[in-house]
């Protein structure tokens, strides 16, 4: 990955008044529903969605401004994002507009190498309804722009959830539609035929991933339909009939974007996945931990999750907790040595359940209206 995460900053975005993200290799977040895990989760596809200019579409996919925006104090000066990636910084404010819109109050960057010359700071500009970086490292206007956005475009976010009748993973594509697996899968059969043809180990590799777990599946037939579209279909063993999407299940069929995503070779600098672990068998389960360590060695893995099979298979050093307090997410890792005897006896998803590591439910307290 060309750049490595270490911090987020989010502010003043839906239930997040003011919390700072520390991100490893592997982040886990665990918590209460409601807590505000699918909250920090949004803030991370905020950041990509900025990256492809698309901030319009993704206020309007969320309900307007005003429903992303914090409901406490401080909800009137915006959202502020920063996100740190040495010996990058990047920073947005968006302040509500009309229409229930954003802009962007202040958009800039920041660059200094420790021992290597003076720091470097610069505005891209106030007042613009999209990111600028693209714009500026395309023209070459400036000098951060480029690693900025790059930066921001490695940030994604999928949703394997959608199993229904009308899944995008399950309606016909466009054969074209390869040069990256879509955030809800819908390009599943294309970006396969892609690898089948052009990264054959790869390809190989999910075979042998999705047949571990799903031992009657045999195969993918990938074969473009006229009009140059594909969609998604697949062979038994020892069955001499082939199979749309609609005939997996709906975990097998989670599953199998999952090890698409995964195990592809050039992955997302950033992965971000919210609760992967639904409709999974504990097996599956398994597996799935073992491929999201081993993409870690080339991305950064962002998970949110509440089972306690998946958080049994990492370690504490993993692990963020999100809970509420006063009302608004809050985030902490785990202290190693407070917890040094209980990890003698215990397993991370024992102790989850004993409410020792926190982010279990508790009553809401009420707002103080205080500034952190």
């Amino acid at each position: 990955m060309p750049y490595k995460l270490e911090e987020v900053f989010i502010e003043g975005y839906a239930s997040i008044r003011s919390s700072m993200l520390t991100l490893g290799d592997v982040t886990v977040l665990v918590g209460a529903n409601g807590a505000g895990k699918s909250n920090v989760v949004g803030a991370l596809e905020l950041l990509g969605r900025m990256a492809d200019e698309e901030l319009g579409l993704e206020v309007g996919l969320r309900g307007g401004a005003a429903a992303m925006q914090y409901a406490g104090q401080r909800a009137e000066e915006g959202i502020r994002l920063r996100v740190s990636a040495y010996p990058y910084r990047y920073e947005a404010h968006l302040m509500a507009a009309a229409n229930d819109s954003f802009i962007f109050a202040e958009e800039k960057g920041y660059f200094h190498e420790t021992g290597h010359g003076r720091p470097l700071d610069e505005s891209f500009g106030r007042g613009h309804r999209e990111s600028l970086l693209r714009e500026r490292a395309d023209e070459q206007l400036s000098r951060l722009a480029g690693p900025m956005h790059g930066i921001l475009a490695g940030c994604r976010v999928f949703h394997f959830q959608d199993t229904s009748s009308n899944a995008p993973v399950k309606q016909l594509g466009f054969t074209a539609d390869n040069e990256a697996l879509r955030p809800d899968a819908r390009n599943l059969a294309a970006f396969l035929l892609r690898l089948r043809e052009g990264e054959p180990k790869a390809y190989r590799r999910i075979v042998r991933a999705v047949r571990s777990v799903a031992p009657f599946f045999r195969e993918f037939l990938l074969t473009e339909e006229p009009g140059g579209k594909i969609r998604l279909r697949w062979t038994q063993q020892g069955v001499d009939a082939i199979f749309p999407a609609e005939a997996l299940s709906d975990g097998t069929l989670r599953y199998i974007c999952l090890c698409v995503l995964l195990l592809q070779p050039d992955p997302p600098a950033l992965l971000t996945l919210d609760e992967p672990e639904l409709g999974l068998h504990p097996f599956a389960v398994v597996q799935l931990a073992d491929m999201l360590r081993s993409v870690a060695v080339r991305s950064q893995v962002v998970i949110a999750t509440q089972s306690v099979t998946l958080l049994n298979q990492f370690s504490l050093d993993d692990l963020v907790v999100v809970e509420r307090n006063e009302g608004a997410t809050v985030l902490h890792r785990p202290k190693r040595e407070e917890l040094r005897e209980w990890l003698e006896d215990y397993s991370l998803g024992e102790l989850w359940e004993k409410n020792v590591l926190g982010g279990r439910p508790g009553p809401e307290m009420p707002l103080r209206g205080r500034t952190p």
